[in-house]
């Protein structure tokens, strides 16, 4: 049977922003693999580090994503790929008047992925990128011609302060004309102290202007097809383009990737608490969907889907987490600096002090001995910047959320079977278990930029920092019980209990 979806993106052009990111290249590369017959792709794209847009797209081709693509089909194919000089952030997107021609006339459906992500950041630029970012690619879509959908990634941490919430517009409790006047008339202090006030329950700044962005996309749900998809913490592929594949370091991925190399060793993780991971290619397949959908139907309201695994498939890390260091040992770095071994914690109190020496001490020590060497020291900037986000972060660390999915569940199963297989983001099926050992390989081979081929020398590496770590341990813990002994003037024979003693304590943290 032909498929309904690839049908629907034949000789369409679509308008994509966002196109350089983790999410952004997937969605590229499922796109000319799944639809080679697309019209081409409006990649909005800015100058960066002196380098013009053609040099990007360049080096976008490059990207690992497109391994499986280049199997199938020559380079011709990223011909499809249509760089337009711009930026979310300018007014008119940046682009210039030849290109707004271009794109008005042509595009038929529009992806807008474009965002700061960053937890940290002030409400100045999430208001100009996440909130007039969105207003000014819904003034550009309020010109095309030939428009069928608009599909906005929005986040399913806008209503974080919901434990549970459904896929619907939750009213907010500023109005987006009245926060642009504030960012337009108040300085960066007077803003920083403004801002709580505004927030109110909201976290951080990204998710309360990505929520305003929802509500300027309603707007506009009567002139043209719109839908928000909501994903929750998007995490390594499940099956496409390979499973496992990653370029993103947030999330499982990221501390997978310090686990492998023997420098991250705690973790504050509730191994009971459900946290909601998605596989990126699940968001795209359902992006992708939503605009066959939103394009094919006569909505004249917004759609409201949520891309999430909370209710439809919980994943608790009491699942893996036994497995979690046998995964690491079984597909280890031959760039490993210690030994892979990874313990969770429940709270971040007993995480910082535990830190302080698995993570601080073995660091300063660690970059000492790289500066004597030559090498450029690093551990410590990345354990000072982990410390540093803890706080922030904690909210999302030790909460858990319910986010409600029924219109993606049941969009899902309405697709016609080919669409359900080629387009597949139905996570139900999804097995954790399976998944993270996939995930382990992806970090290995994308993160760390380590082949398959290196495998067995990492594995008898992997044997040798095994043995050091034993006799290092037997070496400091037995010098904790000559200090004990000599300090407490205590007998020889009371030398092993204090090392023992010690062993056992710190492995309490």
């Amino acid at each position: 049977m032909a498929s309904e979806v690839q049908n629907f993106y034949k000789n369409k052009y679509v308008f994509l922003t966002g196109g350089t990111g983790f999410l952004g290249v997937a969605i590229i590369d499922k796109i000319l693999r799944s639809s080679p017959e697309v019209g081409g792709i409006y990649l909005l794209m800015r100058p960066k580090k002196g380098k013009a847009i053609q040099e990007r797209l360049q080096e976008l081709t490059k990207n690992s994503v497109f391994e499986q693509l280049l199997e199938s089909q020559s380079a011709d194919i990223f011909k499809k790929l249509i760089p337009v000089s711009g930026d979310v952030g300018e007014n008119f997107l940046g682009l210039s008047q030849a290109d707004q021609a271009m794109i008005v006339e042509n595009t038929n459906v529009v992806i807008h992925s474009a965002a700061t992500l960053d937890f940290q950041a002030t409400l100045r630029p999430t208001v100009n990128i996440n909130l007039l970012g969105t207003k000014r690619v819904l003034e550009l879509c309020t010109r095309m011609r030939n428009l069928k959908s608009m599909v906005h990634i929005s986040s399913a941490y806008v209503n974080s302060y919901l434990t549970e919430a459904e896929e619907k517009l939750y009213p907010c409790t500023e109005t987006a004309q009245k926060v642009v006047d504030l960012v337009d008339t108040l300085n960066d202090s007077a803003l920083d102290e403004l801002l709580p006030k505004l927030l109110k329950d909201h976290p951080n700044a990204y998710t309360f202007t990505k929520q305003l962005a929802e509500h300027e996309v309603n707007k506009h749900a009567a002139q043209f097809p719109c839908a928000i998809i909501r994903p929750s913490m998007i995490t390594g592929a499940w099956k496409e383009p390979t499973p496992g594949w990653t370029i993103s370091k947030n999330g499982p991925q990221g501390f997978l990737m310090g686990a492998s190399k023997g420098v991250i060793r705690r973790l504050p993780v509730g191994v009971d608490l459900v946290y909601d991971y998605i596989p990126v290619d699940a968001v795209v397949n359902q992006t992708l969907v939503l605009g066959w959908y939103m394009g094919t139907n006569s909505f004249r309201e917004v759609k409201v889907f949520h891309c999430t695994t909370s209710t439809s498939n919980p994943f608790k890390w009491r699942s893996v987490v036994d497995q979690m260091n046998d995964y690491l040992h079984k597909y280890p770095l031959k760039s490993a600096i210690w030994y892979p071994r990874l313990k969770f914690v429940s709270s971040l109190w007993v995480y910082k002090l535990a830190s302080i020496f698995v993570h601080i001490l073995p660091a300063l020590v660690l970059d000492f001995i790289l500066r004597v060497t030559g090498g450029r020291p690093m551990l410590m900037r990345l354990h000072t910047n982990v410390w540093d986000s803890l706080n922030r972060l904690e909210k999302f660390i030790f909460t858990e959320w319910k986010y409600h999915n029924p219109a993606t569940q049941q969009l899902a199963q309405s697709l016609p079977d080919t669409d359900k297989a080629l387009f597949n983001f139905n996570v139900a099926q999804l097995q954790w278990p399976e998944y993270f050992v996939h995930l382990t390989q992806g970090v290995r081979r994308y993160l760390n930029n380590e082949q398959p081929k290196s495998l067995d020398a990492a594995r008898r590496k992997d044997k040798v920092l095994f043995i050091v770590d034993i006799v290092f341990q037997v070496l400091i813990f037995s010098l904790l019980g000559w200090l004990f002994t000599a300090v407490l003037g205590s007998s020889s024979s009371s030398f092993w209990l204090y090392s023992v003693g010690s062993y056992l304590l710190f492995n309490l943290l």
